[in-house]
């Protein structure tokens, strides 16, 4: 097999990784006429060159990278200020929103209406301090045990005080979306923090930078149709994003 048709079948593996959110080895070698051998050695490349993770058996999409709270703040700003610009235009006067942790929801608070007021609930002591001179912003803490990778609370403490809120908006950060795995993240408890705000809240908007799509994280938070809206950056390729147009999800464009 040339190299020519070896690139188109690894094309094709990918768009049935993206369709499926999975591929079974025994069942691409049946559907390309092709041995099990050759398909196996086309995911070992495709997983050396990062494009997917092998599994028994054949392989899933790869997991991001999850660098801490530090070196995430420098990545991608000029394209997370956009989506911050987009997600604070959907706050209105006299609202409770829910801000999750993470640099691209830092960037929303920073840009929150200045000319009405409304209040924030955060479990993110990072963003509560973005809020510390905002001239009409209420902030609302809530505690809990750190999980410091993101700098947000979990655990029972913090969900106690959640359940007794209910959010017009929650701007849910995530570490990974795809169309049939859903929205996830790399912590057990951070998930199930955020699945309960999601929860509690009346709307759920998801901002995402373009790397975070059509990757998995071990822990699911929701799936697609499970959200409002994802906010995504407008000049972003019309085949990546067509996947997710086919959902629930109001797809919002910054």
């Amino acid at each position: 097999m040339d190299a020519v048709l070896t690139s188109q079948r690894k094309s094709l593996i990918l768009d049935l990784l993206r369709r499926d959110g999975q591929v079974i080895a025994k069942r691409v070698a049946e559907d390309f006429s092709l041995s099990e051998d050759t398909i196996r050695r086309d995911l070992r490349e495709m997983a050396a060159e990062g494009l997917l993770k092998r599994v028994h058996g054949g392989a899933m999409p790869v997991a991001p990278e999850l660098p801490d709270f530090s070196a995430r703040k420098g990545l991608s700003s000029k394209m997370k200020a956009r989506l911050g610009k987009k997600a604070a235009s959907l706050v209105r006067p006299g609202q409770l929103i829910f801000l999750d942790g993470g640099t691209t929801t830092a960037e929303i608070a920073r840009q929150l209406p200045r000319e009405f007021a409304f209040t924030v609930a955060t479990h993110s002591p990072t963003i509560a301090a973005e809020l510390e001179h905002h001239p009409t912003a209420s902030v609302v803490l809530i505690g809990g045990k750190l999980y410091k990778h993101s700098m947000v609370a979990v655990g029972s403490v913090a969900m106690a005080a959640i359940s007794q809120l209910r959010p017009d908006i929650f701007f849910l950060g995530v570490t990974a979306a795809h169309p049939v795995h859903g929205l996830s993240t790399g912590d057990f408890e951070e998930a199930a923090i955020k699945r309960h705000i999601a929860a509690c809240a009346a709307e759920t908007y998801v901002p995402l930078t373009e790397e975070k799509l059509d990757h998995v994280s071990p822990c699911q938070v929701l799936s697609i149709s499970g959200a409002s809206g994802l906010i995504v950056v407008a000049d972003i390729a019309a085949a990546t994003i067509k996947p997710y147009r086919h959902l629930t999800a109001e797809i919002l464009e910054a």
